[in-house]
């Protein structure tokens, strides 16, 4: 649906602009929008969706939703259980992946998860002027203080901030001589046209074998080829890695089902009167091969939509061409150009164990998109009013945050429940970065985050901050992941008595606690 022209986020100045509508985009209007902040949002598409209106090719997400949890679905701790849902202050728009997931799986289709954000989009009233694309940018200070000019295909859009949600969906074609004869991923036909022909698929991540699980009833024989070794998301104890329901191409390989998977480098791929011919260089120590297929298929990544904004300054690295990122996902060299979406995986967060965030999913992302929100609107003056926490509920409160707030338990060592202290009083500062609040200088504070480790214990892992320096303590791991326990409660409750014992040494005429 193409906009009408007076329609929702005219043309004009904003204090914010939001590029985008999937996940992120709609996740990150939402937010601002209920913090008051104005703001225009614009989307090439027609409606909402983002990647979900094309992809994954063979319809089933890797994310799940779960009908039946530990947890009642009304709540916000059904969160942690629910993947794909986006989330919002109203109950009612809540949990909306259930309503349209047909029963058949606990992984949503990729109809379903279109409905589930176009159900958001609409029940919320995000205000998105679809059919307007993104055309370019540049950095022009104007009358109110803006800083950026959006260039769209509707007219000029100034803001202070602009926030790209633009999602990392743009398929990656190597320039390897030859791939010309490969079709890209988003150019994958309907399965049952390549029956009884022998695919050769480039790249060992989730694409890959996403297209080789849904091509092995119809497929004679399927080469997979990269020159890494192929990860598990099992080893990794990550969505880093092919996901466990990819990985029947895996196992074929391995009993020898008509999958061969090579760890090597594609030197070039020929056409020849037996149909094409790929020259791969095998990077185990392995002899060379060519090996002779009817088709190939590139599922070498994707790489983010950036536009011109490389031009304008904006660092990246990669193969994904990811913006380098501040933690509150702030380019590292463009002040005021913010990313939205899966696009903010390109702020790394500590990986302490090694293990990244999940800011690449949707599960992740939809956090990330409220913290930003709040960052955003306190830069433009709009602030929340503290809330104080009795010092004799900071435990209680330190045990239902580790054992049902779905921010730390989606985004892991990345986002960080605070509660400041001043003159002997705690304050609930909310979620934040776990690196922006360990670095920053501020007020003492007890900050809790969840971690995993390379062994695959998850813990809750508190920081105390006091007087400038950082004190870490790594609670227990429970193999129920129950934290709420009577040894837990006992390790809380000497975090908060350390905290209020030191903190009442520094407040004049105040007795050790």
């Amino acid at each position: 649906m193409t906009t009408a022209p007076d329609g929702p986020s005219p043309p004009g100045s904003y204090p914010v602009v939001v590029v985008g509508s999937g996940p992120g985009g709609l996740q990150v209007s939402y937010a601002l929008g209920r913090l008051g902040v104005r703001h225009a949002i614009v989307s090439a598409d027609e409606a909402p969706g983002g990647m979900f209106r094309r992809w994954p090719f063979f319809q089933r997400l890797l994310s799940w939703t779960k009908p039946f949890a530990p947890a009642d679905r009304a709540t916000r701790a059904y969160e942690r259980y629910d993947w794909n849902s986006l989330i919002a202050d109203e109950p009612e728009n809540r949990a909306l992946m259930l309503r349209e997931m047909d029963g058949t799986s606990y992984f949503p289709s990729r109809p379903e998860m279109e409905r589930n954000l176009a159900a958001f989009a609409a029940q919320t009233a995000i205000p998105v002027r679809y059919g307007c694309r993104w055309t370019g940018t540049r950095a022009e200070t104007g009358p109110a203080g803006e800083r950026f000019v959006i260039e769209t295909t509707d007219g000029e859009y100034r803001c202070r901030t602009a926030i790209f949600a633009v999602g990392v969906a743009e398929p990656f074609m190597p320039v390897t001589p030859g791939f010309e004869h490969a079709a890209g991923y988003a150019d994958t036909r309907p399965a049952e046209t390549y029956a009884g022909k022998r695919i050769f698929i480039a790249g060992k991540q989730n694409s890959g074998f996403e297209l080789a699980t849904g091509l092995l009833p119809w497929a004679r024989q399927i080469v997979i080829a990269s020159p890494s070794a192929a990860k598990l998301s099992v080893n990794t104890r990550s969505l880093v890695g092919i996901r466990a329901r990819y990985l029947q191409p895996y196992e074929d390989h391995v009993l020898g089902g008509g999958v061969t998977i090579l760890d090597a480098a594609i030197d070039s791929i020929d056409r020849t009167a037996d149909g094409l011919t790929v020259a791969l260089r095998r990077t185990d120590g392995g002899a060379d091969l060519d090996v002779v297929v009817d088709e190939a298929i590139a599922a070498t990544g994707f790489v983010a939509p950036l536009l011109d904004l490389p031009a304008l300054g904006v660092a990246t690295f990669g193969h994904s061409r990811l913006p380098a990122q501040t933690p509150f996902w702030e380019s590292a060299t463009v002040p005021g150009i913010h990313f939205a979406g899966t696009i903010g995986q390109g702020a790394g967060g500590l990986k302490k164990h090694g293990i990244p965030s999940n800011s690449g999913a949707v599960q992740g992302a939809r956090y990330n998109a409220r913290v930003l929100a709040r960052h955003v609107a306190a830069d433009l003056g709009i602030t929340q009013a503290e809330v104080p926490i009795p010092a004799d509920a900071l435990v209680d409160r330190l045990v239902a945050e580790a054992n049902g707030t779905a921010e730390l338990w989606h985004q892991k060592a990345y986002l960080g429940w605070t509660a400041t202290l001043r003159d002997g009083s705690f304050t609930d500062a909310g979620i934040q970065p776990l690196a922006h609040v360990l670095d920053a200088d501020g007020p003492d504070a007890v900050i809790l985050t969840l971690e995993t480790d390379g062994s695959g214990a998850t813990y809750p892992v508190v920081y105390l901050r006091q007087g400038g320096e950082t004190e870490e303590r790594v609670l227990d791991p429970d193999p129920f992941l129950d934290f709420s326990g009577r040894e837990h409660r006992r390790q809380f409750a000497d975090v908060v008595d350390r905290a209020r014992g030191t903190a009442a040494s520094r407040i004049p005429g105040a007795a050790h606690a």
